[in-house]
């Protein structure tokens, strides 16, 4: 069944579904006539006002001054789409490229881009086909939207550029000619409407905003592992402490790892210390940041999503047709550096976990290796750690604060919120490196407490994970089982709440 999709407002969470369900969609019929009705209303603007318009019938940009004559509006919006696409860098995922045109097409429901229904059923096509135009990393401001990449995103339907279809890479026109369609004519505004929003900064921010749930269901899970197999206290989890600093994710935090450790044979064992390294004693508090930060983050990604991110907009009750600055990325901007920070974060504390773990303390061996000084054991993977946690920490820098003037200064300050986007979904990466390095030696940690169980739970992980990574009685070939870990970490379902 298609998956209808309409000018109402969508929870983000309802989107994801949409997006990784991976069905089809289809336009209602009430906001295809939306779309219409506001497209005939732009088009009597053009035929009865002789004055300019910004993007239809001028100029872009500094150029706005420039008059463009009604013969030439066509011309005007593929010229438009053929001179900004110059992006750098690698091609983005192509899971991302169809988000993009996702949310592209859900920006146009609303009508006040006022695009033509033609165009929008053609987008909806290409979605439809499985289709991912090629859209390359970098080139984008972030303010006049995502301009670059975006132009790389038009440029298919256009019979120009490359798309992926069906794992196999095809200009733009032959492309369309699979598909059996001619390349698409743009109209007046249409060119402007395409580039124009920040949907390239979105759909690396609603991504990441899923990926970062993932890794800190892992990273509860994982880290909650590494308490026991540092023999820890459990004290630190007590409801009391929490609820007198009621941060939700610190409680959420807390619960689960109580949840996690129940009937543990490990956390009931009395310790010798009294109190254990802030990186044990603060999970509840530095997690728990994180995750209240990604659900800030949602928030905001939630409101761009049912957002209008075209410039100018056309308000039909209104009789309006006005340039503003919604296309502006500063409100994705300052949420994609915060989101990265708070993810750098979780890498930082867990690879001080692990790092204590190698350290030969509370009975495990140093480097957790049978016969240290002949073998090396885990000493270099928190080599490898630290140096991913280092590097996280210069991405974190926020890039939100720059700004570079361009188009001669009428553009004069800009969001760099792609550049944020694409520095935070680096981080991700490497923070699940750095979990799946924990993993590794949380596990090879936990082996040597035998006969000691930890809860049933993280035994029932354990179980998993030893079905692919091996305890390691020797120094072998290190890499092989990091590549597992990460494997693992993606594939394996962690615990998710605390209900």
């Amino acid at each position: 069944m298609n998956q209808i999709i309409s000018h109402k407002s969508l929870k983000e969470k309802e989107f994801e579904k949409i997006c990784k369900q991976g069905a089809q969609i289809e336009i209602s019929s009430d906001t295809l006539s939306k779309i219409e009705k506001s497209r005939k209303f732009l088009e009597n603007k053009l035929q009865n006002s002789e004055k300019p318009i910004y993007g239809i019938n001028t100029g872009f940009g500094q150029l706005c001054d420039k008059e463009i004559s009604s013969s030439d509006l066509g011309k005007l919006q593929i010229n438009l789409v053929m001179s900004h696409a110059c992006g750098v860098g690698n091609p983005i995922l192509p899971k991302l490229s169809r988000l993009i045109l996702l949310l592209k097409i859900k920006s146009f429901t609303t009508g006040q881009s006022a695009v033509s229904k033609e165009l929008v059923e053609f987008l909806v096509a290409i979605y439809n086909s499985g289709a991912a135009p090629v859209i390359f990393e970098k080139g984008s401001l972030g303010a006049s939207g995502d301009l670059v990449p975006l132009a790389h995103m038009t440029l298919p339907i256009l019979g120009e550029g490359e798309a992926l279809y069906k794992e196999k890479l095809y200009p733009g026109a032959e492309f369309l000619k699979i598909l059996g369609k001619e390349s698409y004519s743009l109209k007046a505004k249409e060119g402007l409407a395409m580039l124009n929003g920040t949907q390239f900064m979105l759909a690396f921010g609603l991504d990441s905003v899923w990926r970062s749930r993932k890794l800190m269901d892992a990273a509860i899970s994982i880290c909650s592992l590494a308490v026991d197999a540092f023999d820890s206290r459990t004290d630190f989890l007590h409801p009391a402490i929490h609820q007198s600093r009621p941060h939700s994710g610190q409680i959420e935090v807390a619960k689960r790892i109580r949840k996690l450790l129940e009937n543990s044979e490990i956390a009931v064992k009395e310790k010798a210390q009294v109190q254990d390294p802030y990186s044990v004693r603060c999970l509840p508090q530095v997690l728990g940041a994180s995750l209240d930060t990604i659900g800030y983050v949602a928030s905001v990604m939630e409101i761009e999503l049912n957002s209008v991110t075209d410039n100018p907009l056309v308000f039909e009750e209104e009789d309006l047709v006005v340039s503003g600055g919604n296309f502006h990325g500063q409100p994705l901007a300052l949420v994609l550096d915060f989101l990265g920070i708070a993810m750098a974060e979780v890498a930082n504390i867990c690879e001080r976990l692990l790092y204590k773990l190698i350290g030969g303390e509370r009975g495990l061996p140093v480097f957790l290796t049978k016969n240290p000084g002949l073998e090396s054991g885990f000493m270099i993977p928190q080599y490898s750690a630290a140096s991913i946690v280092s590097q996280n920490k210069q991405l974190a820098t926020p890039a939100s604060v720059d700004s570079i003037v361009s188009s001669n200064g009428q553009e004069d300050h800009v969001s760099m919120g792609a550049n944020a986007a694409l520095k935070c979904y680096q981080i991700l990466d490497n923070t699940e490196a750095v979990l799946a390095i924990l993993l590794l030696t949380s596990a090879q940690a936990l082996d040597f407490r035998r006969p000691l169980s930890t809860s049933p739970v993280l035994e029932n992980m354990m179980s998993a994970f030893r079905k692919d990574v091996a305890f390691r009685d020797s120094d072998a070939y290190f890499k092989p089982d990091m590549d597992k870990a990460i494997a693992f970490l993606k594939a394996f379902q962690f615990e998710t709440n605390s209900e």
